[in-house]
């Protein structure tokens, strides 16, 4: 396979699995965390720390962009790579979720969904083709399929159509990305496996997806409200329903027990906003569990967010700083945690990563929980 997109798994331990993404801007090593640039940033950062914290990729918002400023315009501009200066792999959404979850007035047939702008209320139409249309002009390196993600509580036989639905979508969007020619020719588009909590639709997906073929494979549908265990038992056995040969990407997850869980079970990407969010209401991620810096007893702690971590935050600034940064409002407070608990993210990522190729995962898992979970 050409360096347009290849991965070479280079070690597993039970289904934990390590690996190499190929492609023309650059390698990703998995398991692999992609920090949230939904509006052509991340959060609180400049790019050039995102990447020095050691992201090997980060996820744009097909929705947000598409709004404002526009792909047009961001194509004219020369793509989002050099709209946002990151000149690493992007990957991006489809929109699929944020029409869902954010526009109330939205309207679903098969040719795809009509929809009201949550800043202006202006219409639009979003359909497989569209979709695909806006990652390219993006300048997407990872696109991933139009879909429909219901929720986990709606009746099976909505979830089964919806399921459906998503299907014949992922095909027309493997039609229109195969259309795109130059864009096709150095990009990846990746399936998204639907059905909810239901082994059965569950594989009906994986099945219709792996006939298509696609690149990767997200499993999709998780990490909106079902719960850990739940999420665990679909991850039980979706991850092994996809190709093995390629990477297996856990869309919207999560927090740090997430992430070793679901690595636990064979998954290889991940994004989500929490260690960006968090970072800017003053929660900070920790080996022995998240702290709240608005806490009172952190105003006169002279210790770093965490002693083990080498990140700039905790080389230079105290709790107690940062307990007042967070009290004032000041802008420096978001900047300093989001760093940091971006910075954990990575080497959790890497951690597990080690811990894979010298065959000694279960227990990195096991000391990671006893100490980040201690209860």
């Amino acid at each position: 396979m050409s360096r347009r997109f290849s991965f070479d798994l280079k070690a597993t331990d039970g289904r934990a699995r390590t690996g190499t993404i190929s492609m023309l801007r650059g390698d990703i090593h998995t398991p692999a965390f992609m920090p949230v640039g939904t509006a052509a940033t991340v959060k609180a950062m400049k790019p050039e720390a995102v990447r020095a914290l050691g992201a090997d990729i980060i996820l744009g918002n097909t929705y947000h962009l598409m709004l404002r400023p526009g792909a047009e315009r961001v194509a004219k501009l020369g793509g989002l790579h050099k709209f946002m200066n990151w000149h690493r792999p992007i990957l991006t959404d489809s929109g699929g979720y944020q029409v869902m979850s954010l526009s109330d007035l939205r309207k679903l047939t098969e040719e795809g969904v009509e929809f009201r702008s949550h800043l202006d209320g202006s219409k639009h139409m979003l359909t497989p083709e569209r979709s695909m249309e806006i990652q390219r002009l993006l300048g997407s390196d990872i696109v991933m399929a139009f879909d429909e993600c219901p929720r986990a509580d709606r009746p099976r036989d909505e979830i089964a159509a919806s399921m459906e639905l998503s299907m014949r979508w992922a095909k027309r969007s493997r039609d229109g990305f195969d259309s795109g020619e130059e864009h096709a020719a150095r990009s990846a588009l990746f399936g998204i496996q639907q059905g909810a909590l239901d082994q059965e639709l569950r594989q009906i997906s994986a099945e219709k997806l792996t006939d298509i073929g696609f690149d990767g494979y997200a499993v999709g549908g998780l990490a909106v409200g079902e719960g850990q265990e739940a999420m665990f038992g679909v991850l039980d056995y979706a991850p092994e329903m996809l190709p093995r040969d390629r990477p297996r990407y856990l869309m919207g997850v999560g927090k740090p027990d997430d992430l070793v869980g679901a690595v636990e079970r064979g998954i290889d990407m991940f994004d989500c906003v929490l260690p960006t969010r968090s970072g800017r209401n003053g929660q900070a991620f920790t080996w022995n569990g998240p702290i709240n810096l608005r806490n009172a007893r952190f105003k006169e702690d002279t210790a770093p967010l965490d002693e083990s971590c080498e990140c700039p935050t905790c080389a230079s600034y105290s709790r107690a700083y940062l307990h007042h940064l967070q009290k004032s409002g000041e802008i420096l407070g978001a900047m300093l945690v989001t760093e940091h608990n971006l910075a954990f993210y990575q080497q959790l990522m890497r951690a597990m990563r080690t811990a894979i190729a010298s065959q000694g995962f279960d227990a990195f898992a096991a000391d990671f929980r006893h100490n980040y979970l201690p209860n």
